[in-house]
């Protein structure tokens, strides 16, 4: 594809010497309505100096992402450069773990593409329409690296105009469950209809962290459940009952099936979650309480209504801590700044809770630009009764 010209605005110039991957629609002249989806803009300066080279999206807040800086083209070698690099900084996973994040977009510099491997299957996907191409080709050079390679175009398509693509197999053939291993559990992938590639590999270390904690005996909520992966984690570190809670029935049905060991010890609850907590009964009280909620929020004039629902939800969990048990509460949404949420659930919970330990981003899942900060993981105790 060969590029086309665009004349870069001061602003957006700066934010590029900033490093920033992403020009926003706001920092466009009105030259950039002639661009299509998916093409390859050579950006230049006042000066007629190329600064970058990085693909147009014609709709949403993010207009051009940045593939390449300075004045050589993004060509397959670079790509190809850039994947290997990826590549190389997973390899240390490999003894946990054949459940890893290949490609994690422009953290990795491969704008808005994100790979997931499930032990045979990689599933490929763009959130990103203009990213759809630079997806197909990340997909096939990773084919060996697994049996099943698989596509999932991007998410996010103006309905109006487009229907959202089906998951097709490039290589090898789509089921619709794939099992990886980590940290010794065998966890379940739901790829017919599953969130995302399927599942969350980012919650990689909560899910060792419960698993390693001492649970014997103890009663543990599972609030946001989705597949009931860190109940099935919890169940390894001896939890005698866990109750999953989700909205989807689909979700707990596939945890019922793939995620209990001892189907004895888990229950499901189909429900609300903001509806449903206020009800439980006073006297229910938890060992392990864990609030992993759905992101919030996708744009920044949002935030104070997610904030309040923050402070809302973490606010009626409290009450189920047993004294001197652990609440988990979980943010995924970057428009919070990580300062702001720890602020927000330490005065949610009250005094008697203190955060020991914030979980780091797993090294699949690089943080190497501020918005790349999104999950944020507490460790809360509940004070000892006196």
């Amino acid at each position: 594809m060969k590029p086309r010209r665009y004349q870069l605005t001061k602003d957006a110039v700066s934010i590029i010497a900033r490093g920033h991957p992403w020009i926003f629609r706001e920092q466009l002249s009105t030259a950039a309505s002639v661009f299509r989806d998916g093409d390859l803009l050579r950006l230049v300066d006042g000066t007629n100096t190329v600064v970058a080279h990085g693909t147009y999206e014609s709709e949403g807040a993010i207009a051009i992402r940045i593939l390449r800086r300075g004045p050589d083209r993004p060509d397959a070698s670079y790509v190809s450069k850039l994947l290997e690099t990826a590549l190389a900084r997973r390899a240390p996973l490999a003894d946990r773990t054949n459940g890893i994040r290949l490609v994690h977009g422009e953290s990795d510099g491969i704008p808005a593409v994100v790979a997931d491997q499930f032990g045979d299957t990689i599933v490929t996907t763009s959130y990103s329409i203009g990213s759809d191409a630079l997806a197909r080709y990340v997909a096939r050079s990773l084919r060996a690296r697994a049996p099943n390679i698989l596509l999932k175009p991007a998410h996010r398509r103006r309905a109006s105009t487009q229907e959202p693509q089906p998951t097709r197999a490039l290589f090898g053939s789509a089921t619709d469950v794939a099992w990886f291993t980590e940290d010794n559990l065998r966890f379940a992938v739901d790829l017919a209809e599953g969130h995302k590639t399927g599942t969350y590999l980012d919650l990689r270390g909560l899910r060792l962290a419960i698993a390693t904690t001492p649970l014997a005996g103890a009663r543990v909520l599972n609030l946001f459940a989705y597949t009931g992966m860190l109940g099935r984690a919890a169940e390894a570190a001896g939890a005698a009952s866990i109750t999953h809670v989700d909205q989807s029935t689909r979700a707990l049905d596939f945890a019922r099936a793939h995620h209990a060991l001892d189907p004895a010890r888990h229950t499901y609850v189909a429900a609300d979650i903001f509806q449903w907590l206020p009800t439980l009964d006073p006297a229910a009280l938890f060992e392990l309480v864990i609030v992993d909620p759905p992101a919030m929020t996708s744009r920044k004039s949002q935030v104070p209504n997610a904030l309040a629902a923050y402070r809302k939800l973490y606010g009626a969990a409290r009450a189920h801590v047993r004294p001197g048990g652990i609440l988990v509460a979980a943010c995924c949404t970057s428009r919070i700044e990580r300062a702001v949420f720890h602020h927000t659930v330490r005065d949610a919970l009250g005094s008697d809770f203190t955060m020991e330990r914030e979980l780091p981003p797993e090294v699949d899942h690089p943080v190497t630009f501020p918005q790349a900060d999104y999950l944020k993981i507490g460790w809360w105790r509940r004070a000892a009764a006196t």
